[in-house]
């Protein structure tokens, strides 16, 4: 049987990615023409991914990335960015000139 939620019933639920690791907790639902486009998710302090987003409070993730929708939610972790190793390596001199 399908259950339907209303939209303020998943504000404030917790986001969890496929491989378990929590994200963060919803803020808000972006609606075009009526249908969802995207969830404003502010990113959990113990989550661990402040660092990846560098700074920022949360990311908007496209509908499309949301795997299931129940007591919690499931986001697919491509919808996280993810910190590459060039990124963290220091500038060498040359680039720097």
């Amino acid at each position: 049987m399908l259950k339907i939620k209303r939209m303020s019933e998943v504000v404030g639920i917790k986001v969890y990615t496929d491989s378990g690791d929590l994200f963060g907790v919803v803020e808000e639902v972006n609606l075009v023409d009526n249908k969802i486009d995207g969830w404003r998710i502010v990113v959990s302090r113990e989550s661990g991914m402040i660092s990846v987003l560098g700074g920022a409070r949360g990311i908007i993730v496209p509908h499309q990335f949301i795997k299931a929708i129940g007591n919690i939610i499931i986001i697919n972790r491509n919808a996280v960015p993810v910190r590459t190793e060039e990124e963290d390596l220091p500038l060498e001199e040359e680039e720097l000139i």
